[in-house]
């Protein structure tokens, strides 16, 4: 983005708060306008009719009152919050003036603590506790009476999600009152849609392209104050606006993922039989609204995980902090969920001597479709098959002979940690997605996609599922998305739905070309249409033979839409990782890391490697690495990615990637979701294997090296 180049484009720069919660006194941008280069400088009370941030339409109702202001206005609930705005001919220029924006604060208290609801009110009047989601039916009465019960509390911490390219947007105003919008996103349709009713535009004046994008990871899902911000500007000032988010403003102020507390308590037969489990989750979902109200209902909706429990009850609050919204982020709900069972599924084993294969063993799913208490319905699955494989992989025996060895006679604690996991892909319940196939008249094919490519090759992906339903050579397939103005809908890409909505809406829509192909040629030769043969682009029936790109030359345009919209699909595997313990440092060296996945049938297995790949890295960093952190004051610790710690390719160990295949049933070709298992699997999977190592109940993420050895000196480790 920030190499697109339009003549006479002016830059935005920003003035932010430094303080977590206050009181706006006084902004005065008059210095800010008397700086060279500058064309502008406002404060909210300066733009009264930049449109307020919408709110996602699944919690309009919890955030009813509470409004977010393009630019914070009366009060700032998190540092970082855009103050005031300044134009200038260069973003350097821009950045000087903003320094000159003089804003004066009367300071609040922070809330940090999501379990502390009402400290302090964020918004007068109003529970900072804003909603509360339930899922399965109260399970007291089983706890009462198990003969095992296993009680634990978890905090997923706040991460950043750090694409390689940041936020970035450019808007042009055009010459018939509607805009260009260039910007870095998930879904270019929504936005669209957003814009359009915020500004109250026609949507077929609002053109929204997404070029080629540096990662996404959910965090780009949604619409932004810089956005509205960009778009007033363009629109009053008739020029070029755009706004580039740097990797400082990223880390100080863009959305987080995770940031959940949990309760959790599992009832068992003495044998290791689940009775019922039941999670309490309060979420910070930061100061505003944004997708982090509906995480956590992804979380209870799965917290059931790959077992057959007959009784589960969850309930999930979303609490506002003075932190930056919460947002989707690589796995939205499902790490969360998997985390706190198979954290407590060790926790279990651990009580009962049993072995924690075993224990999952005893406890999978085999029949489906099979309806979980939460309500989810798993279409297909074989997770004993997944965890043996795993476990193979892995020499889990030897590993065990090892460990055992190691106890007796002295050596470096090891340990060995198990997750089987169940995800959900294909996004919200009944959510399409558009895919169009057309035969152009020189027999090449043009594809049409809705969905949204943010470095998941689609480019790729798409156009293989296309050849393979026309039977033709890859070569002959050209895709285009990314674009309002070429493509008519699409809905977007998160949640592992790419290929599985996307590719399938393409797959229908080639499937059933080949079909109105068959019939156009049966009118032409007095044929049924059940009789014309179609191979390799040609349809023939007797004597007769004709190509794609002939029935177009001789019957007109072929071109077919679709909407498709099938199920959730529920794809599963198990992660097995074997660490070893240095308890003088507290390091952690991962000897070995299998991942067994079963994605259903997989189009591309080196597309799918290189998404196993990545989430797993994303997936490490939360376990070892990676944290949001804030000082009493509400501050952010990270300021640059010397105080961000990331995973780099150095740190990665070797990754022993395997794949089990159950065929997703409501699909044509039976693709599942791929891209978030291992940040699903990974983080219990690490501190399964670390807390066995140790011989522990549990370590909070990031097990970093002084957390790890606080948790080595009690349990005399020193050999």
């Amino acid at each position: 983005m920030a190499d697109l180049r339009l003549p006479d484009t002016l830059e935005l720069a920003f003035t932010r708060s430094p303080l977590a919660h206050a009181e706006i006194r006084q902004v005065s941008t008059e210095r800010a306008r008397q700086c060279r280069g500058v064309a502008g400088a406002w404060s909210g009370s300066e733009l009264p009719d930049v449109p307020r941030m919408p709110v996602p339409p699944d919690s309009q109702e919890a955030f009813t009152g509470i409004e977010r202001h393009a630019l914070a206005n009366g009060r700032v609930r998190f540092a970082g919050e855009p103050v005031a705005v300044v134009a200038a001919e260069t973003r350097a220029l821009a950045e000087d003036a903003a320094e000159q924006v003089v804003v004066g604060f009367a300071p609040l208290p922070p809330v940090l603590d999501p379990e502390q609801t009402d400290a302090v009110e964020l918004f007068p009047g109003r529970s900072n506790m804003i909603n509360e989601r339930e899922f399965g039916e109260p399970v007291d009465d089983v706890f009462a009476q198990a003969p095992v019960v296993v009680q634990a509390n978890y905090r997923q911490q706040l991460l950043i999600p750090t694409s390689i390219e940041a936020r970035a947007v450019l808007v042009r105003p055009e010459p018939d009152g509607g805009v260009t919008v260039w910007v870095s996103h998930q879904a270019q349709h929504q936005l669209r849609t957003a814009l359009a009713l915020s500004f109250g535009l026609d949507p077929e004046l609002i053109r929204v392209v997404v070029p080629m994008a540096g990662g996404a990871f959910g965090a780009k899902s949604q619409p932004y104050p810089e956005y509205a911000l960009a778009m007033h500007l363009a629109l009053t000032l008739g020029r070029p606006v755009r706004w580039v988010e740097d990797r400082a403003e990223a880390l100080r102020c863009a959305t987080r993922g995770r940031g959940q507390t949990q309760r959790v308590r599992l009832a068992a037969e003495p044998d290791g039989r689940l009775l019922a489990y039941e999670l309490s989750i309060d979420a910070d979902i930061g100061a505003y609204p944004h997708t982090g109200d509906m995480i956590p209902a992804m979380t209870g909706a799965m917290s059931t995980g790959a077992y057959a429990t007959p009784r589960v009850h969850t309930l999930a609050r979303t609490v506002l902090t003075t932190t930056p919204p919460t947002a989707a982020y690589r796995g939205a709900g499902r790490p969360e969920a998997a985390f706190a069972i198979e954290r407590t599924m060790d926790q279990l084993a651990r009580r009962l001597g049993l072995d924690p294969a075993e224990l999952r063993r005893r406890n999978f799913i085999h029949d489906f479709p099979y309806t979980t208490p939460t309500g989810r319905t798993y279409d297909s699955g074989q997770y004993g098959r997944a965890l043996d494989q795993a476990l193979s992989v892995v020499d889990y025996t030897g590993l065990r002979e090892e460990q055992r060895c190691r106890r007796e006679h002295g050596g470096r604690p090891l340990g060995i940690g198990i997750a089987s996991y169940v995800e959900r892909s294909g996004g919200p319940p009944d959510s399409d997605e558009y895919g169009s196939v057309e035969v152009e008249p020189d027999g090449s094919v043009l594809a049409r996609s809705g969905s949204t490519c943010t470095g998941q090759a689609h480019p790729t992906v798409f156009p293989q599922v296309v050849a393979s339903a026309l039977d033709i050579d890859l070569e002959r397939v050209r895709l285009v998305q990314n674009d309002t103005r070429e493509v008519p809908y699409g809905f977007a890409s998160f949640g592992s739905r790419s290929l599985q909505v996307g590719g399938g809406a393409l797959w229908r829509a080639a499937r059933r070309l080949v079909e109105e192909a068959r019939h156009r040629f049966a009118e032409l030769y007095a044929a049924e249409p059940v009789v014309v043969g179609y191979q390799g682009g040609t349809l023939s029936f007797a004597d007769h033979t004709v190509t794609l790109a002939e029935l177009v030359q001789k019957t007109g345009p072929l071109l077919i839409e679709e909407r498709f919209a099938p199920p959730q699909a529920f794809p599963f595997g198990t992660y097995v990782a074997a660490v070893e313990v240095d308890p003088e440092l507290g390091d952690i060296d991962i000897l070995r890391l299998v991942a067994v996945d079963d994605y259903g049938v997989v189009v591309n297995p080196l597309v799918v490697d290189g998404q196993s790949y990545g989430s797993i890295a994303q997936g490490l960093g939360q376990a070892l690495y990676e944290q949001a952190g804030y000082t009493p004051e509400g501050l952010p610790t990270a300021l640059t990615l010397l105080d961000y710690l990331l995973p780099t390719a150095s740190d990665l160990p070797e990754m022993e990637l395997s794949e089990t295949e159950t065929p997703n049933p409501n699909v044509g070709f039976g693709a599942k979701g791929a891209g978030e298992a291992g940040c699903i699997g990974v983080p219990p999977a690490i501190v399964n294997a670390v807390c066995d190592a140790l011989d522990i109940d549990h370590i909070d993420m990031p097990l970093t090296p002084e957390a790890v050895f606080r948790h080595c000196r009690p349990a005399g480790m020193a050999g």
